[in-house]
């Protein structure tokens, strides 16, 4: 979890295959209006994302075995709802500053989150630190080690 352009999905997607979990791209469950949105440089609102967090919900709950699940759950109540889904839900916060997010959200060529929108989500975010079930890494990490603390952490250790 964290702000566009983090690494949720690299981090997730590697981490899935190691654990030999499926993989949730939330990216995927927006719905068509909040792509469009997203597209033309509008921020999402609460209403705006309450209905794709109820299907971020039903693909935990349709993957009792577990899953890994990439999406900014940027505040608490939208955690708390995907932790309510999937009780022992754990978080990997990737903290990331400003400048870097922006630079790396207009690095993707064709991707429907506009840079327009990076201040926005470091205004929405609620950051977990000292929430229960939070592993905070640096996103600006080597792949390799967040890798590894990704899997030591899911490992239990």
């Amino acid at each position: 979890m964290g702000v566009a352009g983090c690494g949720k999905s690299s981090v997730a997607a590697r981490a899935a295959q190691a654990l030999g979990l499926p993989l949730i791209e939330g990216d995927a469950f927006h719905a068509p209006q909040s792509v469009a949105k997203m597209r033309a440089g509008q921020p999402l609102t609460d209403a705006d994302r309450a209905g794709w967090l109820y299907r971020l919900a039903a693909q935990l709950i349709a993957h009792p075995g577990g899953a890994v699940l990439a999406c900014s759950a940027l505040k608490r109540a939208y955690r708390d709802r995907l932790r309510a889904a999937a009780p022992g839900l754990g978080f990997v916060f990737l903290q990331l500053d400003r400048d870097t997010a922006l630079a790396r959200v207009g690095a993707r060529p064709g991707h429907f989150f506009s840079a327009g929108l990076v201040d926005d989500q470091f205004a929405t975010l609620e950051p977990p630190i000292g929430e229960a079930g939070v592993l905070v890494l640096d996103a600006t990490a080597a792949p390799a080690e967040l890798d590894a603390a990704v899997q030591a952490w899911a490992a239990g250790g």
